[in-house]
């Protein structure tokens, strides 16, 4: 009646079974399914649809819906169940919660016979440690689970306790004190779950699989190549975790797999060479860089979240409540116990610093049974040791802390919820969309990124610096007029009209090469790694070459008004003449300047270089008319200076030469570098235009028109008969 059409099973023993009712434990396997969960449940049309907080307690319920046990309504202190066609209703009488610290969830209720029992579910390690001694279905479990998780399967341990009246009375006292306590109410509620949750009969064990996304081992593979170090963070177990490796193609047969329990030693040698030579030479501190494996790279870590703590000395250890009497320290007893957290300290951060040395040693690390606590804290350890950026991706809510905790967080939209999604900073639908978003996206940005950095510093340190070298000859004059190399309305607008948009377009849409090419060579993102486009050496590269540009562009026109004669006899070798010169060369080298940065070409680029050097001129030209000087006598004073100067042949020359001075040294520059020592995206784009050439000589040479071979012949026989004629005698 409830159950799904579209689900198939084939094993017909166990349907017999339910049917039957000849198996208690299978009924009581399915009756916990059904009772032992959060799910919400909403009816419409007559159909049941269940809301789950997570897809796995979704697929459980669903699971036992499709057996014969339908989770059909709740309240706040009764649950209804649908047990093979007969409706039972059960009063719930506590709910011990879920955490990532229990990984168990428990419910009591109590049916109408008046029968108290406890069910359980939880992961193998915190259940099979509060089973009965007597459970004799333990070694077959295990088995099933060791098979589970071999298939990648993510398992879940089934077990029940029957609770007399007395106990759970006595026990719900503590459990309404510890509910309403004003300080400590999660320590106070996780001891008095454990007081109830003990003696477990154990019923058996779920696994459900959760499938890769397409496209998951290409872009694990296409990552690695970028030199992208992955650690995988997972609460499933070692084995599951393991082979979900090697699905995804993170474990090969060829890679050197080592265990916790094998790199302990050499964590713990490392820390205590390390100790013993504090105060030795540098050469003996030198050593101690040296790494921590040897030969193969091709090697990878799994670590489990206990052995983690153990290791990073981060297992909070109980303290027992001694009666002591408490007298006041000595200021030598407060020194010695500061000294000793110092150490203590000092020990600690040196382990986990040796441990995050010695995981990026490996290709890859996987890191299961951890808790959402732990993921995050081994995020922050990579962030506080290695300087690096990290990207932490997940989709369900115990990933939230991760994302949080990395620099960059991605949210994958699925089954999980959302709230993975609403914590990141990116997010997607498919896992295989990271790479585009990395090797594609990320990559441009930084190449824009960098170009637009040096090319701002590059065009500010032009304009600048012209005014420093106009004031060694203006006497650093102060006077409103004649302090600045340019006209008041250009050092306005030059940053806003005249090389904004070039500049603009270029940290939007350029591209060294393809998104194609960018996916096929994953090696062109390790560029953005080494921080190669932007750094100190880069920034001051970028002013020298705008302070080089700014002397070129003063002293070229500045000695050609030297001694000057324009074509009416006149000489143009003024202050207004001089500043239109300076500022018209100039915006003609920063925006071809720009021009040659440029990767990626399109109409929009060419009109933002040529139309700012346009703006210039139709602007220019309307501030030194007459009409607005007779408007704002004040505000426009050089009335005719750019007509005046710019008829003048001899200043064209001039920022003619001025402009191949600025960029033919860069031309020459670029040349020489792509031809010596060509960059990644050099060769790459090289390439690529060589196989696209040859490419297309192939296909004309392919789509020539062929005659067929009769016709050569023919015709060749032809001219062979034609060159046979004997020619007549010239006659004299």
């Amino acid at each position: 009646m409830y159950a799904d059409g579209k689900f198939l099973f084939y094993d017909h023993y166990l349907i017999e079974q339910i049917k039957s009712k000849k198996e208690p434990e299978i009924q009581e396997f399915f009756l916990l399914l059904s009772v032992c969960h959060t799910v919400m449940v909403d009816v419409s049309d007559g159909q049941i649809n269940y809301q789950a907080a997570s897809p796995d307690e979704g697929a459980l319920v669903t699971a036992a819906r499709n057996f014969g046990y339908v989770f059909l309504s709740r309240t706040q202190n009764t649950i209804t169940i649908s047990e093979m066609g007969t409706e039972r209703t059960y009063d719930v009488l506590a709910i011990l919660d879920f955490n990532s610290d229990r990984k168990r969830m428990s419910v009591i209720v109590r049916d109408s016979n008046g029968r108290i029992r406890l069910y359980c579910k939880g992961a193998d390690t915190v259940i099979f440690e509060r089973l009965h001694p007597r459970n004799l279905k333990r070694e077959a479990t295990e088995e099933a689970l060791d098979v589970f998780a071999r298939e990648t399967l993510r398992t879940l341990c089934l077990c029940y306790r029957d609770i007399s009246h007395d106990e759970f009375e006595a026990w719900n006292k503590k459990f309404m004190e510890a509910s309403v306590a004003a300080s400590n109410r999660d320590e106070a509620l996780d001891k008095v779950y454990e007081e109830i949750e003990k003696d477990l009969i154990l019923l058996g064990a779920t696994a459900i699989e959760d499938k890769l996304q397409d496209g998951v081992p290409e872009t694990i593979s296409k990552l690695s190549k970028a030199d992208i170090k992955i650690w995988v963070l997972t609460g499933d177990k070692k084995e599951t975790a393991e082979n979900i490796g090697f699905s995804c193609e993170l474990l090969t047969d060829e890679t050197t797999i080592c265990y916790g329990e094998d790199i302990s030693g050499l964590l713990q040698t490392r820390l205590e060479n390390q100790r013993n030579r504090a105060g030795s030479t540098s050469h003996s501190s030198l050593r101690m860089n040296e790494p921590f494996f040897q030969g193969s790279r091709n090697r990878a870590l799994i670590i489990t979240g206990s052995w983690l703590n153990e290791i990073l000395l981060e297992k909070k250890k109980k303290k027992k409540k001694k009666l002591k009497l408490k007298f006041p320290k000595t200021e030598e007893e407060k020194q010695k116990q500061i000294e000793k957290k110092r150490r203590a300290e000092a020990y600690k951060e040196q382990q986990q610093k040796n441990f995050v040395d010695l995981a990026c040693e490996c290709k890859a690390v996987i890191c299961c049974r951890v808790t959402p606590k732990q993921k995050a804290m081994v995020v922050d350890l990579v962030k506080k040791y290695k300087k690096a950026i990290t990207l932490a991706i997940g989709d369900g809510a115990n990933d939230v802390n991760m994302i949080k905790t990395a620099h960059i967080g991605v949210g994958i939209s699925g089954q999980e919820g959302m709230q993975a999604v609403m914590s990141s900073d990116y997010s997607f639908g498919q896992f295989r969309y990271l790479q585009r978003l990395l090797l594609v996206h990320g990559r441009w940005s930084y190449i824009r990124m960098c170009k637009f950095l040096r090319y701002f510093f590059y065009k500010n340190f032009a304009f600048t610096l012209v005014h420093i070298w106009y004031s060694f000859f203006n006497g650093f004059s102060a006077q409103v007029r004649r302090h600045t190399a340019y006209e008041d309305w250009f050092i306005t607008l030059y940053n806003v009209l005249y090389s904004s948009l070039p500049v603009l377009l270029v940290g939007l849409f350029d591209q060294d090469v393809s998104d194609k090419l960018s996916l096929r060579f994953p090696r062109l993102y390790v560029l953005g790694q080494k921080d190669l486009l932007f750094n100190y050496k880069k920034f001051f590269r970028s002013l020298l070459h705008g302070a080089m540009t700014s002397l070129v562009i003063f002293f070229i026109p500045y000695g050609a008004y030297l001694q000057t004669m324009g074509q009416d006899g006149e000489a143009p070798s003024d202050y207004q003449s001089f500043a239109v010169t300076a500022a018209t060369s100039l915006v003609f080298v920063v925006n071809l300047q720009i021009g040659l940065d440029t990767s990626y070409w399109t109409f929009v680029n060419a009109f933002s270089v040529f139309g700012s050097i346009a703006i210039y001129f139709g602007i220019t030209f309307d501030f030194h008319s007459a009409g607005i000087h007779v408007l704002f006598p004040s505000a426009f004073q050089f009335t005719g200076t750019a007509p005046n100067a710019l008829k003048q042949l001899y200043l064209w020359l001039t920022m003619a030469l001025t402009i191949a001075v600025c960029l033919l040294p860069v031309v020459a520059q670029r040349f020489l570098s792509m031809t010596i020592c060509p960059s990644e995206s050099d060769r790459v784009s090289e390439e690529r235009r060589v196989r696209r050439c040859g490419a297309v000589s192939r296909s004309r040479t392919s789509t020539w028109p062929r005659r067929p071979r009769s016709e050569l012949r023919t015709e060749g026989r032809t001219r062979r008969a034609v060159l046979r004629i004997p020619l007549p005698a010239p006659r004299l």
